[in-house]
């Protein structure tokens, strides 16, 4: 594997953890993107845990595959979340301006994984 493509690969996964782990740190930052007929907490905490698996998962060679995977499928699952948050009168994300630019954000942590994925 090249340099530079392993360094985007362990960034990506300590990113994926961070992100994981600040779950459990913040839950109250995810909490407005959960939609109202899910159980909250357990949304939450499912997901942080789901994102620390994963991001654990890209450091091993051997799960790393699967685990780009499942952070693609992740962030396509979480992607009308954050089109949805754009559109809101009150964005779960803060502002307009915040919610449109973390949009894109979304679709460079897509090509992200997508990218560590393919072969």
């Amino acid at each position: 594997m090249k340099i530079t493509k392993l360094i985007l690969t362990y960034l990506f996964g300590a990113f994926m953890v961070f992100a994981g782990i600040n779950h459990f740190l913040k839950p109250e930052m995810y909490a407005p993107f959960i939609p109202a007929f899910l159980p909250n907490d357990a949304i939450n905490y499912l997901a942080g845990i789901a994102e620390i698996i994963v991001g654990v998962g890209v450091f091993i060679p051997k799960y790393r595959s699967q685990a780009t995977l499942g952070i693609l499928i992740m962030m396509l699952l979480f992607l009308p979340l954050h089109i949805i948050d754009v559109f809101k009168d009150d964005p779960a994300i803060g502002s307009h301006r915040v919610a449109l630019i973390r949009l894109p954000i979304q679709f460079v942590l897509i090509f992200w994984a997508w990218f560590i994925h393919k072969k």
